[in-house]
């Protein structure tokens, strides 16, 4: 599987030929600037919540890739007030079969309102099974007992977790998270992006490292191979 990230919660998967982006935020983020998003192609699109850092650019590459979009009921709604018409709207627990594999919708602790101050649903995170495995993302969220639940249905090839702390987890509950999902690969989001969220990486590193679980950290247009 190939990776890439576009900054903060954002990035493509490719597998099987098929691309899937997730929580687009890319135009209103000055350290993507570089990113061109005109030139991303997308099979599907997956939003784990409502809060503009995750969906501030959703309608716009919907529109010009026509993928389809897969997100929670309300913000599915909230689409289709946006002129997005191809939505697959999910909900906590249930899994759906899609051409490119199967998505399973898990929870999330964390909070969700719409650009336009409307209810955004409850947060998630989802688990993506592909031919080439399975992974996690977990979106914004808090370290979770639920968290525990995923291997025991699925084997996770690797994880995408936030590390920036006070909105979400931090490095420490990260690592943790990891060893919850059996996971030995990571790769880090949610982180830099706004002082609140601005961490020490090295340390980040050093505290994954001692956990047993190897933390990526790739450059925003950066591709790696997971």
């Amino acid at each position: 599987m190939k990776f890439t990230y576009f900054g903060h919660s954002c990035f493509l998967v490719e597998s099987g030929g098929h691309r899937l982006l997730f929580d687009p935020f890319i135009s209103p983020n000055p350290l993507a600037k570089g990113v061109d998003m005109s030139a991303i192609k997308a099979d599907a699109i997956l939003l784990s919540h409502g809060h503009v850092d995750h969906v501030a650019d959703a309608v716009a590459v919907a529109g010009q890739t026509g993928a389809e979009v897969v997100c929670n009921w309300e913000t599915g709604e909230w689409l289709g007030r946006q002129g997005v018409t191809h939505v697959a709207a999910m909900n906590h627990g249930g899994a759906r079969r899609f051409g490119f594999g199967r998505v399973k919708m898990t929870s999330a602790i964390h909070s969700s309102t719409l650009p336009d101050g409307s209810p955004g649903g409850n947060p998630g995170g989802f688990v993506v099974e592909l031919e080439e495995g399975a992974f996690y993302y977990s979106g914004d969220t808090a370290l979770t007992m639920d968290m525990k639940l995923i291997p025991e249905e699925f084997l996770i090839h690797f994880a995408v977790l936030p590390i920036g702390d006070n909105f979400t987890m931090g490095a420490a509950d990260a690592a943790r998270a990891a060893g919850f999902v059996r996971t030995s690969t990571v790769i880090g989001v949610h982180y830099n992006t706004f002082p609140p969220i601005t961490i020490n990486t090295g340390e980040a590193m050093e505290t994954f490292a001692k956990a047993g679980v190897t933390l990526l950290l790739p450059v925003i247009g950066e591709t790696v191979e997971v």
